[in-house]
């Protein structure tokens, strides 16, 4: 990642000053709940593929870091909710913000980091990016609700799972993309070649996280292994093992999913590897890695189209 962010470093800095900048409230609370998720770290990957698509497509420039860190924030602010949602402890590596500060701040916070995120977009005065960005959001609401009423839902299929992350998750990998494109006056054409390109990148990235879910080792993921399980999420691995698994395995897992329960985890997980289900898994992911290529093929060489390609394939090939 360190190699990838080098192509934008000066750029990828300025971001990450916008974002301790624009996190200033004059309530405390606010401030503290925002720089504990904030400097938490994490990959930074949506707002590096702005400023890596506007490269990609000339220069980037100060619109381009602004609206990088409105991508941030609007991803944020996802987290702080997921984590109350699921009732997270872990992220990253500590304590999640709710763990730390309570259910409500977090909650409330994030609804802060939401609107500071469209603040920064008025600033910006592009209706078609704000048009864009209030669509995304109100999918990844939904992405959100849907996941919700899947939880628990041992007849999930393999659609219904891949619309899932493609609202919750692809969806703004692709806006991150989408919105650079616009703001570097791209024709509609490249607009939508990237908006596919991180969609699909999103996509790939989603299932190894669920893969990484039951063989990830929880020091280098920041999280604990079989934490979907506990919030019955029917992710790809398990349904594959519904799908192909012998009977007992499919009871078990209909079982886990079900109740919400990691108490057979270490059955589940002999389970999903005795089938293959993280092979397909990964298999699937590599088909929309290889869409994510196809699509960057398009565009012009370059050190940025370059760096898009290395983000791909760190995508699938990842241990947290």
């Amino acid at each position: 990642m360190q190699q990838i962010r080098a192509t934008v470093a000066a750029e990828f800095e300025q971001v990450n000053q916008l974002i301790v900048e624009q996190l200033h409230s004059n309530v405390p609370m606010v401030e503290n709940v925002g720089h504990y998720i904030v400097d938490a770290g994490g990959k930074r990957l949506r707002p590096l593929l702005v400023l890596l698509s506007a490269a990609a497509l000339g220069s980037c420039n100060d619109r381009h870091i602004k609206f990088a860190a409105v991508v941030e924030f609007i991803h944020t602010a996802t987290l702080l909710h997921d984590d109350v949602v699921d009732i997270s402890s872990l992220r990253r590596g500590r304590a999640t913000a709710n763990a730390e500060f309570g259910n409500a701040p977090s909650v409330l916070v994030g609804d802060f980091l939401y609107t500071r995120a469209f603040q920064l977009m008025v600033q910006l005065d592009d209706m078609n990016l704000l048009r864009h960005m209030a669509d995304t959001t109100n999918t990844i609401a939904e992405g959100e609700v849907l996941q919700l009423t899947r939880a628990g839902d041992a007849a999930t299929t393999e659609q219904q799972y891949l619309d899932v992350i493609t609202r919750k998750t692809a969806i703004l990998f692709a806006a991150a993309c989408h919105g650079a494109a616009n703001l570097s006056g791209a024709d509609d054409a490249t607009r939508q070649l990237l908006h596919e390109f991180g969609l699909n990148l999103g996509i790939a990235f989603q299932m190894i996280d669920d893969v990484l879910d039951y063989e990830g080792d929880p020091v280098t993921m920041g999280k604990n292994v079989g934490d979907d399980l506990t919030e019955g999420k029917p992710t790809l691995p398990l349904i594959h093992v519904l799908r192909e698994g012998t009977a007992q395995e499919q009871a078990l897992v209909r079982r886990a999913i079900t109740e919400k329960t990691a108490e057979d985890i270490e059955r589940v997980v002999a389970a999903v590897n005795r089938c293959g289900a993280l092979d397909y898994t990964r298999d699937q992911a590599r088909h929309y890695h290889d869409l994510a290529l196809q699509g960057l093929a398009q565009l012009a060489q370059g050190p940025a189209r370059s760096a898009m390609e290395q983000i791909t394939n760190l995508s699938i090939n990842r241990d947290h």
